[in-house]
């Protein structure tokens, strides 16, 4: 049964929440709160400094991979046949660099990378996020508020981990766009435009980024893919010229990671990713600062990870990393199989939790657990089998104590709670952005996301599925 003193926390955190844009739109007229929790998890001071001062270097593999055009071709290429969308990616990133006008842009690497605490293994990678890579506002949001309700409710106790994601995060943001505005000596207003999907009910957190962009005098624009049709056109010097608005700095992707953000109906009412996905190869042509790049997006793919994982530590220096670098990023990657005759004899012989499915989808409902592994494994024909991957699923140690969760305005109990952290990382043309000289061994570290769910639960998006927002609290 709940106390009245977290009965009222509920309620002035709920109002917290809400006056602080902790929220995704309900209807055009009205949001309801983001799920969260009461009490933050708990982590030692040890495995945090570790993850922030060893994933900027997850940050540098993935730029050298991305600008390694040959090398993602030939990694991208097996799974073409059998994955329509990575077909499309794929065909975008040969016509941005393969043909007789070089690609313009400067790569803004704005990356999550996924961390689960396995109770033997350690911290492991889940998975890159490279393109539309939100929700770092969020997580500054929570661990405010479980800031404020230590205040004001005396809970949590304990030392909260810093959050400062939202400044951190519009600081490389800004950066970057003021480079791209020096170089042309441009006197005018610095401009940033988030190209968004159309009918978006998780706009408050990109608003938060906006907002802290125009604080630093950077003229914000949302645009959906359909509405840049016939309104991006080339200025002077390849500058990207944006209808009615005028030159741009910035191009940051909120869409795009699916079919369906490229979908355009012409007369007839068919439906066609063309004209919108030439778009995007238009964009990159342009001298603008660009996250995500094709190739950035293919580089943080599931075949990515699971190539990567299969390597040793001297094959991953051959992407700018020293062996002292690499042994650090292979500590973080988790195992990973291709789909094979061999690897389903694996999983046959395995129990049953010891396996995750991956396809090549972002978000929610990609991913297959338990008996569902192996009836999808027995549907594929061997031709789909290079669009799959297998990955030794992790098993973190839940809280030792029941959380409370605040979900559609009432309290939760979830007794065996457990935390994936998301690391926020910027790097300019592959260089990490440096705020902070105290944070010399951490560059690029541009804050953290936390969201947790029930152990049982296997959709743990706050948006797409059971989780809910958190932050930390040192254990030690």
């Amino acid at each position: 049964m709940n106390s009245p003193i977290s009965l009222k926390a509920k309620d002035d955190a709920i109002e917290w929440a809400l006056t602080h844009g902790m929220a995704f739109k309900e209807t055009q007229y009205s949001a309801r709160h983001a799920p969260f929790t009461l009490t933050p998890s708990l982590i030692s001071r040890g495995h945090y400094q570790y993850l922030k001062d060893s994933v900027h270097l997850l940050g540098k593999l993935i730029h050298s991979i991305s600008e390694e055009h040959a090398f993602l071709y030939d990694a991208i290429q097996p799974i073409t046949a059998s994955d329509p969308f990575f077909a499309a990616l794929l065909g975008m990133h040969q016509q941005v660099h393969c043909s007789q006008t070089p690609a313009q842009r400067m790569p803004l690497l704005i990356m999550r990378s996924d961390f689960m605490d396995d109770n033997d293994l350690g911290p492991k990678l889940v998975e890159f996020n490279g393109i539309a890579a939100g929700m770092g506002p969020f997580g500054q949001r929570v661990h405010q508020l479980h800031h404020y309700l230590q205040q004001w409710h005396q809970l949590p106790i304990g030392e909260l981990v810093d959050n400062h994601a939202i400044e951190q995060l519009s600081a490389g943001i800004a950066k970057t766009t003021f480079k791209i505005k020096q170089e042309f000596e441009d006197a005018g207003p610095a401009r940033f435009l988030m190209i968004v999907q159309e009918n978006e009910d998780n706009v408050f957190d990109q608003h938060l980024l906006e907002l802290a962009l125009q604080q630093q005098k950077i003229q914000t624009i949302r645009r959906t893919f359909s509405e840049l049709q016939a309104q991006v056109t080339t200025g002077e010097k390849h500058r990207l010229i944006l209808e009615g608005i005028g030159t741009i700095d910035t191009v940051y992707l909120r869409a795009g990671y699916q079919y369906a953000d490229y979908e355009s109906v012409d007369i007839n009412g068919n439906k066609d990713c063309q004209a919108l996905m030439a778009i995007r190869v238009l964009i990159e042509k342009h001298r603008v600062a660009v996250n995500a790049t094709v190739g950035q997006q293919l580089a943080t793919s599931k075949r990515m990870q699971m190539l990567l994982s299969s390597m040793d530590e001297m094959s991953l220096t051959q992407f700018g990393l020293t062996l002292q670098q690499a042994k650090m990023v292979k500590s973080l990657l988790g195992e990973m199989h291709p789909v094979t005759p061999e690897s389903i004899q694996l999983v046959e012989a395995s129990p049953i939790d010891t396996w995750v499915l991956k396809n090549q989808g972002e978000g929610g409902g990609n991913c297959l657990f338990g008996n569902d592994i192996s009836h999808e494994l027995a549907e594929l024909e061997p031709a789909q089998y290079q669009a799959w991957s297998l990955m030794r699923r992790l098993h973190p140690r839940p809280r030792a104590t029941p959380a409370l969760v605040i979900r559609n305005g009432k309290i939760e109990t979830i007794n065996d709670m457990i935390p994936e952290i998301g690391m926020f990382t910027v790097h300019i043309d592959g260089e990490p952005v440096m705020e902070d000289s105290s944070n010399s061994d951490s560059p690029g570290y541009a804050g953290y996301l936390v969201r947790s769910k029930s152990a049982m639960v296997t959709e743990g998006g706050v948006h797409s599925g059971q989780g809910v927002l958190d932050s930390l609290m040192f254990s030690d």
